[in-house]
């Protein structure tokens, strides 16, 4: 039983080591002004596998290597809706340099409407990063990721939005990493330059050796221009909110002289880059007058818990001055579910 287990696993090792070397070879071989479309399987010893799709475009010129990430949670629609449109609309005669897209990353919990974690080993990929190498599916898919995808870029663009419980205002980030300023002057800039009104910075202060646990955290790490964006909310496909990505992603584009269908920064940026976060510390039913966007004042109460009789078990009181980034948005509260951000803008 162990010889055949041993054979398994060996085989699946070699077709997956075959996929990827696939990856690689389309990605440095295939002709300019070209389009391909690559499936790398992955299987673990607990018997899940998927195959998970990339697809890379090749510009008529030379340029940068410009990644987009959409489904890293699966349940978070308009980045993936908005990938989807992208993948046709690109024109690869107009494009200088190579696109790598990720179109569903965790095609686990896509397939099964599961927010957060991909059910087939219960894992959040946007907290598995760097992965292992012979680790369960999701670790293999964050090390693929790191080892794979962000080794080969110079932009990394992870793209997402509120997930089935979550309200959230439109908005790019990126990390404020004062080691590398040139990397971070590139990611304020696109930013800058996305057309999204809200432009948020988050302190970044891991070590080289510290496990990165976020995607384009981890790309930050490597050395990477690194950003996200964070559009749309409760599960829903807005297209409003798919409008807005597309036109993030052109403006990004343009910005880095690779295409040519950009609109602009928005007029009046908003700037943030104090983030205060609420967690809950029961486990009950959540109620809350407020929606992302809307502005608190320190010591407000923006929320409370009760149990299933309505006896009150917890409230939520603002502890800064600022709006409401995202916050949770259904009934259901658990012990250290997020509240609510609140972000707010600190002089420097």
């Amino acid at each position: 039983m162990k010889r055949i287990l041993l054979f398994f696993l060996t085989f699946a090792m070699v077709q997956m080591t075959l996929a990827q070397n696939n990856f690689q070879k389309a990605l440095h071989t295939i002709t300019i002004a070209t389009k391909e479309n690559v499936r790398v399987p992955f299987s673990d010893t607990s018997g899940n596998s998927v195959e998970f799709p990339i697809s890379i475009i090749k510009g008529q010129e030379e340029g940068p290597v410009f990644t987009m990430i959409a489904g890293v949670h699966g349940y978070e629609y308009p980045p993936i809706v908005a990938t989807q449109a992208l993948l046709k609309e690109i024109d690869p005669m107009k494009l200088k340099g190579t696109l790598i897209i990720i179109p569903i990353a965790n095609k686990g919990s896509f397939y099964t409407r599961t927010p957060f974690i991909n059910p087939q080993d219960n894992k959040n990929l946007n907290n598995a990063f760097p992965g292992k190498k012979d680790g369960s599916i999701t670790e293999q898919i964050a090390y693929f990721i790191t080892t794979h995808i962000i080794s080969e870029s110079d932009v990394v663009l992870d793209i997402h939005g509120g997930d089935a419980c979550e309200d959230l205002i439109p908005f790019v980030c990126y990390y404020d990493n004062q080691k590398k300023p040139d990397k971070t002057a590139l990611a304020k800039k696109l930013s800058e330059q996305s057309g999204f009104e809200y432009v948020v910075s988050y302190p970044y202060t891991i070590t080289e050796k510290d496990p990165a646990k976020y995607t384009f955290k981890q790309a930050v790490q490597d050395g990477k221009t690194a950003l996200s964006i964070e559009c749309g909310k409760l599960g829903n496909v807005q297209e409003e909110n798919v409008a807005l990505i597309k036109k993030g992603v052109f403006n990004m584009l343009e910005t880095m002289g690779m295409y040519t269908n950009g609109t602009g920064a928005h007029k009046n940026i908003i700037y943030r880059n104090s983030q205060v976060y609420i967690d809950s510390s029961v486990k009950g039913i959540f109620y809350s007058d407020y929606k992302a966007g809307d502005r608190v004042k320190k010591g407000d109460i923006v929320g409370y818990t009760t149990d299933e009789f309505g006896n009150t078990l917890e409230e939520y009181n603002a502890s800064t001055d600022g709006i409401v980034l995202y916050m949770l948005a259904t009934p259901p509260i658990n012990v250290d579910d997020t509240v609510m951000c609140i972000s707010s803008y600190i002089e420097n």
